[in-house]
């Protein structure tokens, strides 16, 4: 029997891997070709997924997969990815993880490591005149995540409220510890005000232990989430011994990728506080490769590898890059791997899930302060600015256009605007 007529598989109640173990090489190529052709972000990729593993390969079914994004989107880290790291753990293990990770993130990684080392090299794509279209386009993409995730994470005045509260903490408080702070402030708003949670697994129709969904125990669960705090409180003691930039550039991108709650476009403020501050990149460059993100298919985490291959302590930038992508992806490994284990403990901590309500709201409450600092007040700077970020929103939200044909536009617009002589 082939992968693509497999059974369909509910990832809460597997039979241990070996008994649906697959080909590395056949998960690598999946992924490798929606890593070249999933483009719009989060949420299109989960869709995307879905069609591929649910309607096309039947690797699990629609509740099956439903329950492992609802566990992926519990934990910080990119969701997308995420999926497909426990999509590929569950097919063959480990190699399988790793594969799906790498088939989906590499083509991304790979653009966006080139355009780095471009930008570093050569100064004169700072004075490109479709450069500032890429600013513009980083306003109207964040502000259609504002609009998708306050509309569901944010669906009454309480939690709404908190939204608001911490994006006026975060700017504030800049930096990682204010965005970090706001966080917890979330969570304990969220045991105090929020509705009841739902739980993540429905006994109804899996009513099995979701360790078999990978065949780990809790105690190899346990052991990686151990890891996973060890290097959070290792790696800036080592960092700060050391003074080796190749440490605090794994530092600071193994903590953004192991404190994103929401991923995706939340990624910006923490990476934004990570690198800018201290020199690392400025800030037209830094929006300007978030930008270009928009433009090019795969996970919106790839991000880091622009910076990595940008900054200007990296004096090869493709060393860079990789560093920091593998840093910023490898929380999602250990979280995933760690987590699974321990789906059912979820469902006996009813306060852990109005933890989580307040913790989403609040990460709403950071992207707002973001879209404020530093995307607004770098990107619009004119009537035209602003008209072009409103049409970009408008093709985004309203006629569903796929944010690379936006990406392409605002820049498109912007070079001939500036060309002609206006400013």
């Amino acid at each position: 029997m082939t992968a693509e007529q497999a059974p369909s598989i509910d990832p809460l109640s597997l039979p241990p891997l070996r008994r649906h173990a697959d080909n590395p090489l056949h998960v690598f190529l999946v992924f490798l070709r929606l890593g070249l052709t999933s483009f719009g972000g989060p949420i299109a990729h989960l869709g995307y997924f879905r069609t591929e593993f649910v309607e096309r390969r039947r690797w699990l079914d629609e509740a099956a997969y439903a329950r492992l994004v609802a566990l992926c989107q519990l934990l910080p880290g990119p969701a997308s990815s995420q999926v497909g790291i426990a999509l590929g753990l569950m097919r063959c293990g480990y190699p399988g993880a790793v594969a799906a990770w790498l088939g989906f993130t590499a083509p991304s990684a790979i653009v966006l490591i080139l355009f780095g080392m471009l930008v570093a090299k050569s100064g004169w794509v700072l004075h490109l005149e479709w450069l500032h279209g890429l600013l513009v386009a980083a306003v109207a993409v964040v502000a259609q995540a504002l609009w998708a995730m306050g509309r569901s994470l944010c669906p009454d005045a309480r939690r709404a409220t908190v939204a608001v509260a911490g994006a006026c903490a975060a700017l504030a408080m800049p930096g990682v510890v204010g965005q970090i702070l706001v966080i917890a402030g979330g969570a304990i708003a969220g045991i105090l005000i929020a509705g009841p949670a739902m739980p993540l697994v429905d006994r109804r129709v899996s009513g099995s232990n979701p360790t078999a969904a990978t065949g780990m125990s809790r105690r190899s669960g346990l052991l990686l989430l151990t890891l996973l705090a060890a290097l959070l409180a290792g790696l800036p003691v080592l960092a700060q011994v050391t003074a080796w930039y190749p440490i605090a550039l794994f530092d600071e991108f193994f903590r953004t990728g192991s404190l994103v709650f929401g991923g995706g476009h939340v990624v910006l403020p923490l990476l934004q506080a990570s690198v800018v501050p201290r020199g690392w990149l400025s800030n037209e460059l830094f929006l300007a490769g978030y930008g270009l993100t928009q433009a090019v298919p795969g996970p919106l985490f790839t991000f880091a590898a622009y910076l990595g291959s940008a900054s200007s302590q990296t004096p090869n930038g493709w060393i860079g890059g990789i560093v920091a992508v593998f840093a910023i992806f490898l929380p999602s490994f250990l979280v995933v791997c760690g987590a699974l284990p321990f789906v059912e403990v979820w469902n006996s901590h009813p306060k852990a899930g109005k933890a989580l309500a307040g913790i989403n709201a609040a990460v709403v409450g950071l992207l707002l302060a973001a879209f404020y600092n530093p995307i607004w007040t770098s990107a619009i700077a004119s009537a035209f600015d602003f008209g072009l970020a409103a049409a970009a929103f408008v093709l985004l939200v309203f006629w569903k256009c796929p944010p690379w044909l936006v990406v392409m536009l605002a820049a498109l617009a912007s070079a001939l605007f500036r060309l002609a002589g206006f400013h």
